[in-house]
């Protein structure tokens, strides 16, 4: 199991990503038929720090935002959230912050376009990484998507020595993008690289198999790709399946969860709702199939609301939506 250092006074920080979600209005429309779009904070690693910020973890970023009132809005956003900014950098040379306009064409059909050329959060420099923030920290996120560019990609790999140096745990969400990426090869090597030195890895089953690209091993199933990774220093290896749920792997054992049932409004944002919930339970020093039952349920909220970052749940709601769930599916709705 993970160990966290109670004795640090910042709980987690996510690092990498963050930016600016358009999400329609007119929903079931194609993206070109939709005329009004609400605002949010979106990027996984900033959803991840929202939403366990809302679930009472004493939250930080790293990361850089551009120099302008969209740069002004994340800022402003993280603090209303509680979430410490002392490390989110203003960048100097004019870089933007991305948008991702999102289409919400069906519950089950939904797609993003995002506008990430000269971007702001893969700016990040490694002379921008403090150490006694790191320090003082019990974990750290880091984002795959911040690993596809520099000086980003050594930012988040000075982050993880400093992490390595002090004890604090890393956690590595592969959060797959195939913009800002050149090639496959590349992808592999760099999170194959993490992967060796985090301690719990998140991703899909084909984003492990991206990991294992270069590799290209025979065996490809959920337990074969678990094993390598526990190898190394990882503790715990989580591989999702979507709809069909989501695995836990440690050294010993291994716990299944599936999907709580919901009215789907959208297909994305599940998987940073899942992720903080889980991350929550696990430094809340729970069993691991309640931390994995906490973070399906809080996905199954998030792809049934029209936002990712404003429609975090609170510890409370996600207790809540378990009970009703299981009032009505029966006990085992979700480890059965």
């Amino acid at each position: 199991m993970l160990k966290f250092d109670q004795n640090r006074p910042m709980d987690i920080i996510p690092i990498g990503r963050v930016a600016i979600d358009f999400n329609p209005t007119d929903i079931h429309k194609p993206l070109e038929e939709s005329k009004n779009f609400n605002k949010y904070v979106g990027g996984s690693p900033a959803n991840i720090a929202v939403g366990l910020a809302r679930l009472g973890k004493k939250v930080g970023f790293i990361g850089k935002v551009s120099d302008d009132s969209f740069g002004k809005f994340v800022t402003n956003y993280f603090k209303e959230n509680n979430i410490d900014t002392t490390e989110v950098v203003t960048c100097k040379n004019g870089e933007s912050l991305g948008l991702t306009f999102t289409e919400i064409k069906s519950p089950t059909e939904s797609s993003i376009l995002m506008y990430r050329n000269g971007i702001a959060d893969l700016m990040l420099e490694s002379n921008e990484i403090s150490e006694e923030y790191i320090k003082n920290a019990k974990a750290i996120v880091v984002s795959g998507t911040a690993l596809s560019a520099s000086p980003s990609r050594e930012a988040c790999f000075t982050a993880v020595e400093y992490a390595k140096k002090h004890g604090t745990i890393v956690i590595f969400d592969v959060d797959y993008r195939s913009y800002t990426w050149k090639s496959k090869e590349e992808v592999a090597i760099y999170y194959s690289l993490i992967g060796r030195l985090s301690d719990l890895i998140i991703g899909s089953k084909e984003e492990f198999e991206l990991m294992e690209g270069i590799a290209n091993f025979e065996d490809k199933s959920d337990i074969a790709i678990a094993n390598r990774w526990l190898a190394y220093e990882n503790k715990i290896v989580v591989i999702k399946h979507g709809k069909e749920g989501s695995v836990a792997y440690t050294e010993n054992s291994s716990y299944k969860i599936k999907p709580f049932p919901v009215k789907l409004l959208k297909s994305f944002g599940g998987g940073d709702a899942y992720a903080s919930a889980f991350i929550y339970g696990l430094m809340e020093g729970w069993d691991i199939i309640d931390a994995l039952e906490f973070g399906s349920a809080s996905a199954a909220m998030l792809v049934a609301s029209h936002s990712c970052s404003e429609d975090m749940p609170t510890v409370d709601e996600i207790q809540n939506f378990i009970d009703l769930k299981k009032s009505e599916f029966g006990e085992m709705v979700a480890r059965g």
